[in-house]
């Protein structure tokens, strides 16, 4: 993790002085993400800006996400990497019930009740959002084919044929 980011930051303290941290970790650093991706290699990119909406006064913190994921295409089986760019606003609430006052483009993060947040669990929670259920390289061809039952497969008899025979005595 970069210097300039505490591993622990008081919440509120950062929306009152409208704090920002800017900073990277490598990608072997974040654990939760090591069974999603092919490899560990790669740095994250990263910045948190805390501050409060002027309109509707909701307390913030706005992470903004740069990296590449090593990923396995599921067509090819080969290894490419997955350009991940996220910015993404969180409201910061004290309890679930403050959730339905949130904008429509804010997500809920509920803050601790000692009020301190890891910035790298946040960008970690990010990023395993961010791996696709199925991951397809950009450019790789579906596989358009017809796969024809070989002789031995047709020749083979039909398990059902034995039920039919006593179906029609």
């Amino acid at each position: 993790m970069s210097a300039n980011v505490p591993e622990l930051l008081d919440a509120w303290r950062m929306v009152a002085a409208r704090r920002c941290f800017d900073g990277q970790v490598p990608l072997s650093d974040l654990p939760r993400l090591q069974g999603l991706v092919a490899d560990a290699e790669g740095q994250c990119r990263y910045a948190l800006e805390f501050g409060r909406d002027e309109v509707l006064k909701v307390a913030y913190v706005e992470l903004t996400i740069d990296t590449e994921l090593p990923l396995i295409c599921q067509r090819s089986m080969q290894r490419f990497l997955l350009p991940v760019a996220i910015r993404q606003r969180l409201g910061l609430i004290r309890d679930e019930e403050e959730e339905s006052a949130l904008p429509p483009d804010y997500e809920a993060l509920l803050v601790p009740e000692d009020g301190n947040l890891q910035p790298l669990e946040l960008v970690e929670d990010e990023l395993v959002l961010a791996v696709p259920v199925v991951a397809l390289a950009p450019g790789s061809e579906a596989v358009e084919r017809d796969w024809p039952a070989t002789e031995e497969e047709q020749s083979k008899a039909n398990p059902f044929a034995a039920l039919a025979a006593l179906k029609k005595q």
